[in-house]
């Protein structure tokens, strides 16, 4: 992943925080198409993805960067509508920082470099905003430089069928570009809550 150009993270950012503000109380219990979360679930571990890559950009490493997304099931608290924007806005700031891109950071406990980390946490922020607006039926138009970070890191995470995060859905080629970016986080385009 080398060479990757530096985007500013904080437009798919606020897409993102926008799309939460939007979400009703009585969304918070939907599905989506991530397997095992709820819309509330969802919410918290963007929240909480914000604040282990926000520390990775900074290289500040310890319980942030060290804890598995996967260890357990993320819960929300009770003043996300407040500190979900700024945990976004935070994580944006981190990244357009040119140090952020280079050296070798952490998150999810895994070890990467720093270009590659701002890869995944693009990829993120897109895959999860598209999951938000799908399970709460708002429309989704990410950021195009952060679109296109995405899809680029999936596709060179892409090993035959699989991806990083499961099987890939396979999409016609001629498909939008987020479509085919969906289809290579393992979810289904056509994913209706």
């Amino acid at each position: 992943m080398t060479g990757t150009t530096m985007i500013d993270l904080g437009p798919q950012a606020r897409i993102v925080a926008e799309l939460a503000e939007r979400v009703t109380d009585g969304q918070l219990a939907a599905p989506t198409p991530c397997p095992d979360y709820a819309v509330h679930h969802l919410l918290a571990h963007v929240a909480g993805l914000s604040v282990a890559f926000r520390d990775a950009a900074r290289k500040n490493l310890g319980a942030t960067t060290d804890h598995r997304p996967d260890a357990t099931l993320p819960e929300l608290g009770p003043q996300w509508r407040q500190e979900l924007p700024k945990a976004l806005d935070a994580l944006a700031e981190a990244w357009r920082d040119p140090a952020a891109w280079s050296g070798m950071t952490r998150a999810g406990g895994v070890d990467l470099p720093g270009e590659v980390a701002a890869a995944v946490v693009a990829d993120e922020l897109v895959v999860h905003g598209w999951d938000l607006a799908r399970a709460a039926g708002l429309e989704y138009t990410p950021d195009p430089a952060a679109l296109a970070a995405a899809h680029g890191f999936l596709a060179m995470a892409a090993q035959g069928d699989s991806g990083p995060f499961g099987p890939l859905v396979p999409v016609p080629e001629e498909a939008p570009l987020l479509d085919r970016t969906v289809g290579l986080s393992g979810r289904d385009p056509a994913w209706k809550a």
